[in-house]
């Protein structure tokens, strides 16, 4: 095996666990690492504010009222543009490495196309983030020491907590570019709730989170632009008592996009999230419970 990763990426997740684990929600924040390895940024075409485009930056700070309502969140440490997690594990443009991909590669997704695989070539508002090709063995390297421990611990979690409370729902934690959202002031969605258009959620829990939203004032929308990523996908299985569900809140609510600086409407958003996720704990547990009895 290659060696291993960047000292900086040492530790490259927290857990941030509550004393006491009283409810079966799971909190995941897969693009909210903002620890940018030095190697990386020295071999990037991008200055380092410029590899902060793709960043859910802060995301992890206005979820951190999780551990009081007594869930679990994951939190990675690297960069997005650095991995995804939020990808398969081998979603690789064969265009960025020097070298052959492995045949199993998934090559020609969507995804792919659009530059923003498991290994990104761009940051978020399109750059290019390497002056040339990667040889393949970077790539297998920072999938085997991050991407796949990430999504062991995950797994860990979401199954342990499935086994203390029956069902477990899994929110996915993102922040959305106010630019991927119509510039139609009288239409654009603060949070958009994604649940794979109903496969990945029960559809009482996405209403239930949407309308808890919406009654403090914030405009929703329901899987549009964004319907949720491999992570709501792949561990969202409502007829097996495991929910899945994506929230990506607009940037603009916290955050000035430009200097990527918080704004006053931080304090206002973290204390809302809590009070959402609050009125979710006090349901959730029999809420999905019953969602999984009637689907059996």
């Amino acid at each position: 095996m290659s060696s291993p990763i960047e000292p900086e990426l040492a530790v490259p997740f927290t857990v941030v666990e509550p004393s006491d684990q009283t409810v079966p929600l799971v909190f995941n924040a897969p693009h909210a690492g903002a620890v940018y390895p030095q190697s990386f940024v020295d071999g990037a075409r991008l200055d380092p504010l410029a590899l902060r485009r793709s960043e859910d930056a802060y995301v992890d700070a206005l979820f951190a009222g999780m551990g009081a309502l007594g869930a679990p969140m994951l939190v990675a440490r690297f960069p997005r543009a650095y991995l995804d997690v939020n990808r398969e594990p081998y979603e690789l443009d064969p265009r960025m490495f020097d070298g052959r991909l492995p045949p199993y590669a998934n090559t020609r997704s969507l995804r792919v196309a659009g530059g923003l695989g498991t290994i990104p070539r761009i940051v978020g508002d399109g750059q290019e983030i390497y002056p040339g090709k990667l040889p393949v063995a970077e790539a297998m390297r920072r999938i085997e020491w991050l991407y796949k421990p990430y999504h062991r611990a995950l797994r860990q979690i979401v199954m342990r907590t499935q086994r203390r409370f029956g069902s477990v729902l899994l929110v996915d934690c993102h922040s959305m570019p106010s630019s991927s959202v119509t510039r139609d002031e009288n239409s654009r969605a603060d949070i958009v709730i994604g649940d794979r258009f109903g496969t990945s959620c029960a559809a009482a829990t996405s209403d239930r989170v949407a309308q808890s939203f919406e009654r403090l004032g914030y405009r929703v929308a329901r899987n549009r632009p964004y319907a949720g990523g491999f992570i709501t996908e792949h561990y969202g299985e409502p007829a097996a008592g495991r929910h899945a569900l994506q929230v990506e809140i607009n940037r603009s609510l916290y955050m000035d996009e430009r200097t990527m600086q918080r704004t006053e409407g931080f304090a206002r958003l973290a204390s809302d999230i809590t009070e959402v996720f609050s009125l979710i704990a006090e349901t959730a547990g029999a809420d999905l419970t019953e969602r999984r009895l009637a689907a059996e």
